[in-house]
């Protein structure tokens, strides 16, 4: 039986000095599987100077640190990995320039196609969702946690479950199969905030059996 595991993803938007000190505080107290850089609508030289100070607060604590998006900056940046969409690089492109080392993971929505298309091009995990209301990106389709199940039982590649998760509703995803839990929102915007928005995702993961 697999164990769930938090993948946090930073806001769209943030000054990265301070959110650097946020994040390095919250890594401190609480376990994450991994960090996604997710500065939207940013110039390129911001993007590279936000993961110039988030990796390395990401990696003292050994936590793994990808960039959303872009292929080359996430290279050119020193991050383990990359997370794409299906409007971005396509992932044969991206494992090229990445490397064999790096993980590779893609967007695959409400689609088995698009999961096992990413798998046979070489993706480490498949993303689902949104499956719950989000305000973070505008999303077209709405899976059920079916479709975790469905993947966890043809064994392939880990599933990251997305969109609009919370405490409350993340054990419908975690009982259905999903090996990591992407949080936004439920984290950043807590109102006794990230450390404590993290510890009670904690708290359900312990409680609820994958």
């Amino acid at each position: 039986m697999s164990t769930c595991q938090i993948y946090l993803t930073t806001p769209p938007q943030f000054d990265p000095v301070p959110f650097g000190k946020t994040l390095a505080a919250a890594l401190d107290v609480v376990k994450v599987a991994c960090v996604q850089m997710r500065l939207k609508d940013a110039e390129d030289e911001a993007i590279l100077r936000a993961a110039e100070i988030l990796r390395p607060v990401c990696h003292d604590r050994d936590v793994t640190f990808l960039l959303n998006d872009r292929p080359d900056l996430a290279k050119e940046t020193g991050c383990d990995g990359v997370h794409i969409g299906q409007d971005d690089m396509s992932c044969a492109e991206a494992r090229n320039l990445m490397g064999p080392d790096a993980v590779i993971g893609v967007s695959c929505h409400g689609s088995r196609h698009l999961a096992i298309n990413a798998v046979e091009a070489g993706a480490d995990y498949a993303a689902f969702g949104a499956f719950f209301p989000t305000t973070t990106k505008k999303t077209e389709e709405n899976p059920t946690p079916e479709i975790l199940s469905w993947w966890r039982d043809i064994g392939n590649v880990p599933a990251v479950a997305i969109g609009g998760i919370t405490p409350d509703n993340a054990p419908f995803l975690i009982e259905a199969g999903a090996d990591f839990l992407a949080v936004i929102s439920a984290v950043w915007n807590h109102e006794h905030g990230p450390v404590s928005a993290i510890k009670n995702f904690n708290r359900v993961l312990a409680e609820t059996s994958a």
